[in-house]
């Protein structure tokens, strides 16, 4: 079965910093596009960074981009997110993806949800004083 399994979530202050970890099970992380998301109470799922199979391509939303920093480590099998000067707009439920490998993928990532096919189950993250 494939998996993914975020952690790292909660309570972070305004300016704080957190970082968020999804492992992946039953299959190899590596050669897979991946992407973090996120989506609000009430508020549609947002893009939030990605990066391409064969780390060609990396991309960050506008609302993100100098604060938030996707990686991942190949050995662990696992994908990160760094969130630095968090705010209150940042709260919401964060949530991991990985592509399939494709010689398409390898290239590219996206920040359209639909392009992903291998979900985590979501990370709660609270930024409040």
């Amino acid at each position: 079965q494939l998996q993914l399994v975020e952690s790292g979530g909660g309570l972070v202050q305004p300016g704080g910093s957190l970082r968020l970890s999804c492992a992946a099970s039953g299959f190899g992380l590596e050669g897979h596009a991946i992407g973090w998301f996120r989506q609000a109470p009430g508020k549609e799922r947002e893009g939030l960074a990605c990066v391409s199979g064969a780390d060609y391509m990396i991309n960050y939303a506008d609302s993100v981009k100098s604060r938030f920093t996707i990686s991942r480590d190949n050995a662990k099998n696992a994908m990160y997110l760094r969130m630095n000067s968090s705010e209150p707009e940042d709260t919401a439920t964060y949530y991991c993806s990985a592509r399939s490998p494709s010689t398409f993928s390898r290239r590219i990532c996206s920040l359209d949800g639909t392009f992903y096919d291998i979900w985590g189950q979501g990370a709660q993250v609270t930024v409040s004083s």
